[in-house]
């Protein structure tokens, strides 16, 4: 059985994003998830809309760009929450779960609606970012007992925020979902993208897939490939291409090709400095078959398992070290090691296992509180 309507409420659905992406990737599944899907972003712009549409979500882009945004932001939300009698509201990111919250209390739903709350990250440097969501983790974690579920997509994220004081009634892990048939080893794209970005078959290939973001430490990173001038590395996301010019990378910018550039590399690293929960794009690199080089950052010795090699953040000679190690390891063991990643993400991590946890959890909500068309006061 699965629910009739849900309604997802997310801060916003820029491309490039892995909160974001994970979203849509759930959403646009098939069998889905829900007779009736509803996506609302509180953020206008560059976006998943035109996907979500061809899928036959219904998507509602509010403005909170400002006061005035906010507060007209908020009464269409809590009108259409009243008006599609969700079984459930799924909040997705801080922003997006306070929204969620206010729809649901302020619809008259509460008594028949569950609210499920999404945390997307782990240790977020706050000092890193503006004082809108510092405000908003700390309203976040003195109403986090008024879900009916809190989610994270880690146990690093759980951790961090029950000790930032979340005090949730229930808590559920759910691990991000990899489509590992789109991100798979392709020996055609490999020799195609090494042609087109004249890279010979013989170089050792880095890739390395983040925006420009505090949390992404591009910087330690930029110092480690310094170190190791015969690796060539491939920057990919949104902002690479503003870099300061590193002589051995390739700063590509977003691309929506990510899957071709993975296939033309040798490792995935990331060097993320805090934040990351549940990095998708370690495991989408690891399901393309390349063994990674990852931060000890969120779940990163989770997502590795044992094909891996995780080293301290912020520590530029430890993340050369290993970027090192696996350039001069033998190619057979680094095949090996390739081959384990992608069978660790495809039995772990595969989009369908992970659409089957969300399932049962809507299921088991719908099951211990059954809808009812009878409003509920807040």
């Amino acid at each position: 059985m699965r629910s009739a309507k849900i309604v997802f409420v997310t801060s916003d659905l820029f491309i490039g994003g892995g909160a974001e992406g994970m979203l849509v990737r759930m959403v646009t599944a098939k069998p889905p998830l829900a007779d009736e899907i509803t996506v609302v972003s509180l953020l206008p712009g560059e976006s998943h809309v035109e996907r979500l549409h061809a899928a036959g979500i219904t998507v509602v882009q509010l403005d909170f760009g400002g006061p005035v945004g906010i507060a007209a932001g908020l009464r269409r939300l809590v009108k259409l929450v009243a008006a599609a009698r969700p079984q459930i509201v799924q909040g997705w990111m801080y922003h997006g779960d306070l929204a969620a919250l206010i729809a649901v209390l302020f619809s008259g739903r509460r008594k028949s609606t569950r609210l499920i709350w999404g945390i997307r990250c782990s240790n977020m440097d706050l000092r890193s970012y503006g004082i809108g969501l510092r405000l908003a983790v700390r309203v976040c974690a003195a109403l986090s007992r008024l879900p009916d579920v809190v989610t994270a997509n880690s146990a690093a994220g759980l951790k961090t925020h029950l000790h930032l004081g979340y005090r949730p009634r229930r808590v559920e892990v759910v691990a991000n979902g990899i489509d590992v048939d789109r991100f798979k080893p392709d020996l055609a794209a490999r020799a195609a993208v090494r042609a087109e970005l004249g890279i010979a078959e013989s170089e050792f290939l880095v890739a390395h897939v983040a925006r420009v973001d505090p949390m992404k430490d591009h910087q330690t990173l930029a110092a480690a490939l310094r170190e190791l001038p015969q690796v060539k590395t491939l920057l990919i996301g949104a902002g690479t291409e503003t870099l300061p010019h590193i002589p051995n990378a390739l700063a590509l910018g977003r691309r929506d090709d990510v899957e071709r550039l993975l296939a033309a590399a040798d490792i995935i690293v990331s060097s993320s400095a805090f934040g990351e929960g549940f990095s998708n794009a370690l495991a989408e690199g690891m399901a393309c078959g390349l063994p990674a080089v990852a931060t000890d950052v969120g779940d990163a010795r989770v997502i590795l398992g044992d094909s891996g090699i995780v080293v301290p953040a912020r520590n530029a000679a430890a993340l050369a070290g290993a970027i090192r190690m696996l350039a001069q390891e033998p190619a057979p063991a680094r095949a090996a090691r390739g081959a384990r990643a992608r069978t660790h993400i495809v039995e772990n991590f595969s989009m369908p296992r992970v659409l089957a946890q969300f399932a049962d959890l809507y299921q088991s909500l719908a099951m211990t509180h059954p809808p009812s068309d009878s409003a509920g006061g807040p």
